[in-house]
């Protein structure tokens, strides 16, 4: 995380939003948002997943959005995918972090990658290995989302030793970093604290990823100052909470940027955003898909008068 903010706001929308929406959104356009994302401050951003373009044709560019989101300056750029062949391909378009998605229900891993949770562990070994074998100038750092940590539409309660268990197992595998995700809304906050602490003992602090939350039960941002207590750092969100899970019926809930950045910078944490370009960003949005449902209180309502940045604070 760069050093200069407090919290770092990882943002999904080109990836999760877009993904979970049947019209595709021409290319020019995405980056064209990418690059509205990039200048309001985002440091992080997930342009898109590399995956079959006839599951998901809604990512087949994402290698062109991979390489004109490199030119970008200040930008870490992300990318999904599912298994080895997406891991090659994202490596081969020089996507410098990836991020894999390996839930812990047996039945969201099946629908989401047709593999159960121990064979997604198996190609996250090989991902790894991938990863070594890769020159340094091209060699990716490996991200792991424990999807359906918290609950699952499909399977109910999930259980916290099995996610630990596979945490400590991805761990082992050469995963670089891990977190846990809330895929179907499910979360609460005594659940986030105690699940974030375990996660520390299991894998140590070297290896913590970040927190993806859904605001589908509006549990969102209490979630996020929750995890905000156990010392999480980074959090997923997606302008105007465009997407969710589209293998996780009813959790369409990602955490509006927005908001999530207006809370954060409210409670004295630096984001290095700026909230009116953020803001401006949902009209780039709407160019490339006119009429879609966007969601966001502060858009909405507006900065409150006299609003200043964490950063402009003499905080004592």
């Amino acid at each position: 995380m760069h050093q200069e903010v407090d919290v770092l706001v990882s943002e999904v929308g080109p990836r999760d939003g877009l993904q979970s929406i049947k019209r595709v959104m021409p290319t020019e356009n995405k980056i064209l948002w990418i690059s509205a994302l990039a200048s309001s401050g985002l440091r992080e951003i997930e342009v898109g997943s590399f995956v079959s373009p006839h599951l998901m044709p809604q990512m087949a560019d994402c290698a062109t959005l991979v390489r004109e989101a490199n030119k970008l300056e200040n930008l870490n750029v992300l990318a999904l995918v599912p298994n080895l062949k997406g891991a090659e391909l994202a490596i081969a378009a020089g996507t410098r972090k990836l991020t894999m998605p390996i839930s812990a229900s047996l039945e969201h891993s099946l629908n989401n990658i047709g593999k159960t949770p121990r064979e997604a562990i198996e190609e996250v070994s090989r991902v790894c290995g991938l990863r070594d074998s890769t020159s340094v100038e091209q060699r990716p750092t490996i991200d792991i989302g424990i999807s359906t940590a918290f609950g699952c539409t499909l399977e109910g309660a999930v259980s916290e030793d099995w996610v630990m268990e596979m945490a400590g197992l991805l761990a082992k595998a050469g995963a670089d970093s891990i977190g846990l995700s809330d895929t179907t809304g499910y979360a609460n906050p005594s659940q986030i604290k105690r699940m974030f602490r375990r996660l520390r003992g299991e894998i140590g602090v070297e290896k913590m990823a970040g927190a993806h939350l859904h605001n589908t039960r509006g549990q969102g941002l209490a979630n996020v100052v929750a995890a905000l207590e156990v010392d999480v750092a980074t959090f997923d969100s997606s302008l105007g909470g465009l997407g969710g899970c589209p293998f996780a019926p009813g959790a369409t809930g990602n955490i509006v940027t927005e908001d999530l950045v207006f809370m954060l910078e409210a409670m004295g944490l630096h984001t290095g955003i700026d909230l009116d370009a953020l803001i401006a960003t949902r009209e780039v949005l709407l160019s490339g898909l006119p009429d879609e449902v966007i969601y966001g209180n502060i858009p909405e309502a507006g900065l409150p008068k006299g609003f200043t940045y964490a950063s402009e604070r003499n905080v004592t």
